[in-house]
């Protein structure tokens, strides 16, 4: 089962979403741990740890789960 991660910002980079799940505890690791996991974006191969994600972008990180991106912004029209 996919896990949402809330997001309150257009976008969230890859190091930073590792972070906010406790994946890893800094976002010093963050280089070190994507050399060593693999971990698919969209099904896609990434280990960019500044790769930014977007509501509806979909992470599967080996050993750790699946993840999905969700907005918590409100979109408003004039």
């Amino acid at each position: 089962m996919k896990q949402p991660v809330q997001i309150d910002t257009s976008f969230i980079t890859l190091g930073q979403m590792l972070k906010e799940e406790a994946i890893i505890s800094s976002g010093g690791q963050a280089k070190w741990f994507l050399r060593e996991t693999k971990v698919l974006v969209n099904g896609e191969p990434d280990d960019r740890r500044g790769r930014k994600l977007y509501p509806g972008d979909t992470i599967e990180v080996e050993a750790n789960g699946s993840f999905f991106i969700r907005s918590n912004r409100t979109e408003t029209t004039d």
